[in-house]
């Protein structure tokens, strides 16, 4: 399984400071573009915790930035890094956002599935500051600690599924004697 390693908020930030006056294009495919309509339509912070199938409790930070292409595409050119700067830093004066969270950007049309994946490179291109999008994966947290998945004592792991007991069905009707009103 591959994974892809997540930019943490002040680094994406960073490399979108270097560059305030390029074109900030978003790349979610081989050879397909968010297209130049797009909006930032909000910034969110995503405290998570939870309990993985080893029973060990986890917690992390996300920064979601949700990129939203209307239906009536009146752009011909997307915004500028310097725009999506001062839209974050709208943000930040509201909702301080963690340094170090995971950033992820989310993003769906037609075409495409609505779903969040992680920025990967961030290359400059010409005039254009161009972020490539890698989707996440789902994996296992105690397999990456090099555990076994939860494996108990039996050797069961917690992820096996569980034998479900045979039930077997009795016909009531044929073991009773009795069909008239009152019998029962």
């Amino acid at each position: 399984m591959k994974n892809v390693t997540s930019l943490n908020w002040n680094a994406f930030k960073e490399a979108l400071m270097q560059h305030p006056q390029l074109t900030l294009q978003f790349q979610y495919a081989e050879n397909k573009w968010i297209d130049a309509s797009y909006h930032i339509t909000e910034i969110k912070q995503a405290p998570i915790t939870s309990v993985d199938c080893g029973g060990v409790m986890n917690k992390w930070t996300e920064i979601i930035v949700q990129l939203w292409e209307p239906g009536n595409a009146d752009e011909t050119r997307a915004m500028k890094v310097e725009k999506a700067l001062s839209i974050i830093n709208a943000v930040e004066k509201l909702l301080p956002l963690d340094a170090d969270a995971a950033v992820k950007i989310e993003f769906g049309n037609s075409e495409f599935d609505t779903r969040q994946m992680f920025p990967g490179e961030i290359n400059v291109e010409g005039d254009n500051l161009v972020v490539d999008l890698r989707p996440s994966s789902v994996q296992c947290k105690a397999i990456e600690r090099g555990g076994s998945c939860g494996t108990t004592s039996e050797g069961a792991e917690c992820c096996t599924p569980v034998a479900t007991p045979e039930i077997k069905l009795k016909n009531l009707a044929a073991a009773s004697a009795c069909c008239g009103p009152g019998c029962c």
